[in-house]
This record gives structure tokens, C-alpha cells and sequence, in this order.
């Protein structure tokens, strides 16, 4: 225990020797008065993830001074995938910060001082009145000077009478100056630096188009049946799941249905210079890709071959949720082994998504639009959407890529073969 800021209540009080142990403690005189304070606690930037090893200190949450909770969070680190929290270990004043905001900090650095104990600001005592500085005796006011009256000019004598001059001839008006063009609105230029996020989501784009040998293929799917099966079950599903059933899920067993005969589009190239491993998974863990104000983030489905719709409808959501919450993990978001882009929802009418590496293919949804359509040959209106997977043609052949978005175009056209 330490003891400090020791007062001393009477005037005479006999010299003792303060020893750093328990036995001087008790050597104490009783004319001291003992007051305690509360041992200082470092918190230290928490371990985010086994790839991540630094971040961005994006904000203080609280100030200097200000009491704190266990676990209540304290600051906002940034990193290339997710926002990590601080949090205080155990109640206190924050006494010191140790880095500043947009600094670069590190997985075990010091980063502030928290005093233990205290009490909050509310239930603090009152501050004891400061005595009162001595009153300085009124001085008599100074009478106003007198304003001196402004000297008035004196009059002068006249002035003789001008004489006439003749008024020169005029001369020619000078040429009118060009007129400036008009400028239309602000023409201001601001610059923001890229967060994390955006940094990371950039170098891996670049990453991918450097890497992946990438071509897109194209479909059109007639969505009359799945918009029938959908408005028909929603409600039921609904009430019995609390799941609101959508597209997503649709696409997403359609996708898993697909792979058990295109396998390839579930596999991945490994090893060095490139990759010169094809490693095949029995299993789906299905990257759905969500935008967000930072960036876009793919948080994953597992396990998705072992899933129904509705079971996949609800993992989706609350991904979803997280993710515009900004509350992902990095475990949300680790694997992946493809991918669904819906840029539909924005009223994309078509689009070549980029692939998410090491993946080897990812399936783009776009809007849906009435179209006419040729059906047993007679023209109708249609739900028409149009379908492209970018896949990496170094380990996909272009008949494996068209007929996985064929299969999948068949599933959606029926989704009572989803059953058989």
C-alpha cells in the first residue's frame, strides 16, 4: 500500500524515519494523518488479430480526468479490416494519454494512464471554498476631463475669383476591357487521407487483378418463379422464424447445388510464386459482400452445404447487421471460398465483379427489370436479371464457368429443384 501527501496536524510532531515496508508504516506517528491514493494502471493496445500487428488510433472516446467502468470503451483503433475497442480493465480516472489521435500504434504499446479506484465525477466531494482574494478598497472615480472644444478653423481671407478655362476638346472614350468569363459555382479541392479500410481494399483489388488471369461470363435468369415462391412463403417464414426471406439465399443454394458438379468453383490455387497447389474443399463458406461507410467487408457464411434457406437467410442477416453496426470480428470475416456480390440492390443493371483471393470465382447479382422475353414463341414481360461470375481462368476452363452459371440459372428458373 502507498501512502503519500502525509499533513501534518500539529505544529510540533516528532521526527521519525519512513522506511519503504509495512513495519515503518506502523512507526507512524498518530499527529500525521494518513491519506491514500490509488495505484496507476497502464493500458496497453489489446492483441487484435495473428495478422494484424498495428493500427490507426482513430478516436479518444473519453477525456483526461473523466471516470471510467470496467470494460467501458476508451478509444477506437482503425485497422485495414475491422475497428478494435479498448476497453478499460478496471474502474478509474484517466489520468494521461500516451499517443494521440491519427498516431500509429502497436499491438503492446502504452497507450493510457488510468488511476484505479475514485469514484465518479458524480459522487465526488464538493470542492472546498477557495478564500476569497482581499477586497481592494474603491478608489475615488477620476471627474471626467473636460473635452477640449475642437479649434475651429479661422476665417480666412476670400479667395480671389477663378478664372474661366476654356474646356478641352473631348477625347475618345478608351477601348472597353475584355470581360472575365464567369465562373460557375465553388471550384474548392479538398483532400482526405484513405483510412485503413479503403487502403487495404485497394492493395488487395490491385493484388487480384495482378494475380488472378480473370475473365467474366454472362447469363440472363427469368425471376418469375423465385419472386412466386418468395411472396407466397415470406409471410409464413416470417412468423414462424422471424426471418425475412430473400434473394440472397436463393442465389447462395443455387450456388452450393452447382459446385457439387463444378467443384473447381469452390477451389482455390496455393504455394509459392503464384500457386502450383489446386486445394478442393467438401465444404462452402460463402463471402457475402456488404457495403459499408468505411468500405466494403465480406463477412463469411460457414458451412454454407449444410445449410437451408432459411438457416442461410439468417446467417446473412446477421452478418449484415454487424457489419453496418461495425461490429465484425476478424473471425467474421477470415476464409471465404466464394463469393456473392448483389450490386443490384443499388440498381446495377450489370457489372464484372473482381475476384476475392485466393478465390478462384464470385457470382455478381444485378438489378431486376421487366423485359420482353420470348416464351414457347410468344412475347411476355419478364422479371429478367442479368448474372456474371468473374472467375480465374487459370484454374477454370470457360465450358466450367458457363455451365456452373447455367446450373445455377436452372436452379433459380425452379426452385423445386433446389429439393430433389
Amino acid at each position: 500500500m502507498v501512502y503519500r501527501g502525509l499533513r501534518l496536524a500539529a505544529r510540533a510532531a516528532p521526527k521519525f524515519a519512513l522506511y519503504n515496508n509495512n513495519t515503518a508504516l506502523r512507526q507512524l506517528p498518530l499527529q500525521f494523518q494518513h491519506v491514500r491514493t490509488y495505484a496507476d494502471k497502464i493500458v496497453k493496445v489489446p492483441q487484435m488479430a495473428e495478422s494484424i500487428s498495428e493500427g490507426t488510433l482513430k478516436q479518444w472516446n473519453k477525456s483526461v480526468g473523466d471516470f471510467v467502468e470496467q470494460d467501458e470503451e476508451i478509444a477506437t483503433i482503425e485497422t485495414d479490416k475491422i475497428d478494435v475497442a479498448v476497453n478499460a480493465p478496471e474502474a478509474g480516472v484517466i489520468k494521461e494519454f500516451l499517443a494521440n489521435e491519427e498516431d500509429t500504434v502497436v499491438v503492446g504499446q502504452d497507450l493510457v494512464r488510468i488511476e484505479l479506484g475514485g469514484a465518479p465525477s458524480g459522487d465526488k466531494p464538493a470542492a472546498e471554498p477557495k478564500e476569497s482574494a482581499p477586497e481592494k478598497k474603491a478608489e475615488p472615480e477620476k471627474a471626467p476631463e473636460p473635452k477640449q472644444e475642437e479649434s475651429k478653423p479661422v476665417a480666412s481671407a476670400p479667395a480671389p475669383p477663378k478664372q474661366e478655362t476654356p474646356e478641352p476638346k473631348s477625347k475618345p472614350a478608351p477601348a472597353a476591357a475584355p470581360e472575365k468569363p464567369a465562373t460557375l459555382g465553388n471550384r474548392e479541392e479538398k483532400r482526405v487521407k484513405m483510412n485503413r479500410m479503403r487502403l487495404r481494399i485497394a492493395e488487395r483489388l490491385k493484388q487480384s487483378q495482378n494475380t488472378a488471369a480473370s475473365l467474366t461470363t454472362f447469363n440472363e435468369v427469368d425471376m418469375s418463379a423465385l419472386m412466386e415462391f418468395r411472396n407466397k412463403y415470406k409471410e409464413e417464414v416470417l412468423k414462424k422464424t422471424g426471418v425475412k426471406l430473400g434473394f440472397m439465399s436463393a442465389f447462395s443454394r443455387a450456388a452450393v447445388l452447382a459446385m457439387r458438379d463444378i467443384p473447381a468453383v469452390n477451389a482455390s490455387i496455393e504455394g509459392p510464386n503464384g500457386g502450383d497447389t489446386i486445394v478442393y474443399r467438401d465444404y462452402v463458406d460463402i463471402s457475402v459482400a456488404v457495403a459499408t461507410e468505411k468500405g466494403l467487408v465480406t463477412p463469411v457464411v460457414r458451412n454454407a452445404e449444410a445449410m437451408d434457406l432459411v438457416g442461410i437467410e439468417r446467417s446473412i442477416a446477421e452478418l449484415g447487421k454487424k457489419a453496418r453496426d461495425g461490429k465484425l470480428t476478424i473471425e467474421d470475416m477470415a476464409g471465404g471460398t466464394f463469393t456473392i456480390s448483389n450490386g443490384g440492390v443499388f440498381g446495377s443493371l450489370m457489372g464484372t465483379p473482381i475476384i476475392n483471393l485466393p478465390q478462384s470465382a464470385v457470382l455478381g447479382l444485378h438489378a431486376t427489370k421487366e423485359r420482353p422475353v420470348v416464351i414457347n414463341g410468344k412475347i411476355e414481360i419478364r422479371p429478367m436479371m442479368y448474372l456474371a461470375l468473374t472467375y480465374d481462368h487459370r484454374l477454370l476452363d470457360g465450358r466450367e464457368a458457363v455451365q456452373f452459371l447455367v446450373k445455377v440459372k436452372e436452379y433459380i428458373e425452379d426452385p423445386r429443384k433446389m429439393l430433389l
